[in-house]
C-alpha cells in the first residue's frame, strides 16, 4: 500500500465509524419534571422532553404509585403493562391530535396520595428500536 492509500483507508474508516455511531443513536429522555428522585407537592402534570421528536402513537407513557415492596424498575414494568387497569395509574390518557412530539405532558389524576411514584415510558426511537426507561419522584 502506498502512503496515500493508507490515508484514504483511514479516512474512510473514520467516516464509516462516525456514520455508524450516529445511525445507532437512540432517542433519549433529556429531562423529566418532576425531577428524578425529587420530593414535590402534588403536580398536575408530568413532563418528559426527548432528544428528538417521537411518534406518540407508537409510544407509551404511564405514572403509577410504586406498590409496597416493589422496586421502581418492577413498578415501571407494571405501569407499562397496566393498559387494561387504568384505575392503577396516576396518569390520565394523553389528549390532543399530535402524532409527533419532542415534549409530552401527562395529566395526573387529582388527589394522589403521598408516597413514591414512577414515571415509565416506552418510545420508538427514530432508528426503529424501542427505548424503555423510568424516573421516580415522591409526593409529600
Amino acid at each position: 500500500m502506498t502512503p496515500n492509500s493508507q490515508v484514504s483507508w483511514r479516512a474512510a474508516l473514520i467516516l464509516l465509524a462516525t456514520l455508524s455511531s450516529s445511525a445507532l443513536a437512540h432517542t433519549e429522555v433529556t429531562s423529566v419534571t418532576p425531577a428524578s428522585r425529587s420530593v414535590v407537592a402534588a403536580p398536575r402534570t408530568v413532563t418528559l422532553t426527548f432528544s428528538e421528536p417521537v411518534e406518540l402513537r407508537f409510544s407509551t407513557f404511564r405514572v403509577m404509585a410504586v406498590p409496597a415492596g416493589k422496586t421502581p424498575s418492577v413498578a415501571a414494568a407494571l405501569a407499562l403493562d397496566a393498559k387494561a387497569d387504568p384505575a392503577r395509574l396516576a396518569s390520565l390518557p394523553l389528549t390532543g391530535g399530535a402524532s409527533l412530539a419532542a415534549r409530552v405532558s401527562l395529566p395526573l389524576k387529582p388527589g394522589l396520595k403521598a408516597g413514591p411514584y414512577v414515571i415509565a415510558w416506552k418510545i420508538l426511537s427514530e432508528d426503529g428500536h424501542p427505548v424503555t426507561g423510568y424516573s421516580t419522584f415522591r409526593l409529600k
